[in-house]
């Protein structure tokens, strides 16, 4: 794993992007959909307190019956800037996966990877400091176009940075709004797509996901309480 270095403003982050982009992995298929292990990792925050909680919880990706689950409490060290979010999330979120008794598998961010303006969401920052394939499954499109894909569950229409395709949008479930999914490190496209339809059997987000926000949702009520 490679340690994670704290900047000390946005210039010095974005240079870190730049530096670590060139290490994302895009040749790999990624682990076959529905085989192995499925983990979400998700952060909550209490900004009054500079107070963040991550959870990583492991599913078994066949079943989605839940195999492991950790979380960790940190200390907000980064402002929000649009474009860095990781620098805010990612240590609490490596100590989360570092404690898991279990290899996580494949992890689900709820986030971006391709899909960012540098090239480098949450989901490729995690992915190249913990070696593992990641993919980005993200509620809004952040800055990208795309056409409406179709009405129906497993419909897709790129995410387009003018001509190029740096995500999809899919539709998880009949008639609900799409998600966003997009390449974090050692998983292809089409990959990513087809976990996330296999994790989000019964809802619009993935399985892995919607454990994960309401661990560290909850853990973050008991730690501010």
């Amino acid at each position: 794993m490679t340690t994670f270095r704290t900047p000390a403003d946005a210039a010095e982050a974005r240079a870190i992007q730049d530096t670590l982009r060139v290490r994302v992995v895009l040749d790999e298929p990624g682990p076959p959909p529905g085989t192995g292990r499925a983990t979400g990792v998700d952060v909550a925050y209490d900004e009054e307190r500079d107070v963040v909680v991550a959870a990583a919880v492991v599913l078994d990706a066949a079943t989605l019956d839940v195999v492991a689950e950790t979380t960790a409490v940190g200390r907000v060290t980064f402002p929000y800037v649009p474009g860095l979010l990781a620098f805010r999330e990612i240590p609490t979120v490596l100590a989360a996966l570092e404690a898991l008794p279990v290899d996580p598998g494949l992890v689900v961010c709820d986030g971006y990877g391709r899909a960012h303006p540098r090239r480098f969401g949450l989901a490729s920052h995690l992915g190249v400091l913990t070696g593992l394939p990641v993919i980005g499954v993200a509620k809004n499109p952040f800055t990208f176009t795309y056409e409406q894909p179709g009405p129906r569950r497993g419909d897709s229409s790129p995410l387009l940075d003018g001509d190029e395709e740096v995500g999809r949008a899919l539709r998880t479930q009949d008639g609900t709004k799409p998600v966003y999914v997009s390449v974090g490190h050692r998983t292809g496209l089409d990959n990513a797509c087809a976990h996330t339809l296999l994790l989000a059997r019964d809802f619009r987000q993935p399985e892995t996901t919607r454990r994960a926000d309401a661990l560290c949702r909850q853990v973050l009520r008991e730690a501010t309480a």
